[in-house]
């Protein structure tokens, strides 16, 4: 039987190694020499942003949640696509998708809240199931919605848009092999393989403890 000062001390070895475990995955970020370009994705969840700071932490660029759906809009995107512009980190606008909203009035609400910028990265979309919409098109109903959605947004942007799509959703409906778009994978720690095609984006730690954010950070790397 181990004796009291053994258990007190197995306790504290425990609590030491999980309090170790809590910061490791509250801070870590794929190395820079492996993958030279880094950023991170806000809305308003994130919180306030210092963006001085968050450029002398490694963010390079950083994505902006504008427009959920046919009407929602984040209200912290004006903030942050004005403050980004004298940041010198590059900004792009996100959209995050609705099973339940038609694909025209989803992009047409993206093309009247985010302005066609010549220095703006690539506008993403954003897919993954969300609590307020049940509806589950079939695949082929999807994939020309969303064709329908990528063609009025780039006549605005002027560019490709991109997509990032949860596991979850691409395994139901297989975007990646059914779009030819360049790819945004999510997946803490270890990189994702869950894509028909290697991806060009990841999110590498979706909840980052990072110097300028009042909140934990979504930080995402691009593919060497």
């Amino acid at each position: 039987m181990w004796g009291l000062g053994r258990w007190i001390g197995a306790v504290v070895f425990v609590v030491i190694l999980g309090i170790a475990g809590w910061w490791f995955a509250a801070h870590w970020r794929p190395a820079v020499k492996n993958f030279p370009i880094q950023g991170v994705d806000v809305s308003a969840a994130t919180g306030a942003v210092d963006w001085g700071t968050a450029k002398a932490e490694g963010a390079d660029f950083a994505y902006v949640l504008a427009t959920m759906g046919d009407r929602g809009r984040d209200p912290t995107f004006g903030g942050h696509w004005a403050a980004l512009a004298d940041s010198g980190i590059r900004r792009g606008a996100m959209h995050a998708y609705s099973l339940c909203r038609l694909a025209a009035d989803q992009a047409d609400h993206f093309n009247a809240v985010v302005p066609r910028m010549p220095d703006a990265l690539p506008a993403v979309v954003a897919f993954d199931f969300a609590a307020d919409c049940t509806d589950r098109p079939t695949r082929e109903v999807l994939l020309r919605e969303v064709a329908t959605f990528l063609e009025r947004v780039e006549r605005h942007t002027g560019e490709r848009v991109l997509i990032r799509v949860s596991p979850d959703f691409e395994k139901q409906y297989r975007l990646s092999d059914g779009l030819p778009r360049t790819f945004w994978a999510t997946g803490n720690w270890f990189p994702p393989d869950y894509l028909a095609r290697p991806w060009r984006m990841w999110q590498a730690n979706g909840a980052r403890r990072v110097e300028g954010f009042e909140a934990p950070v979504a930080w995402d790397v691009v593919a060497p």
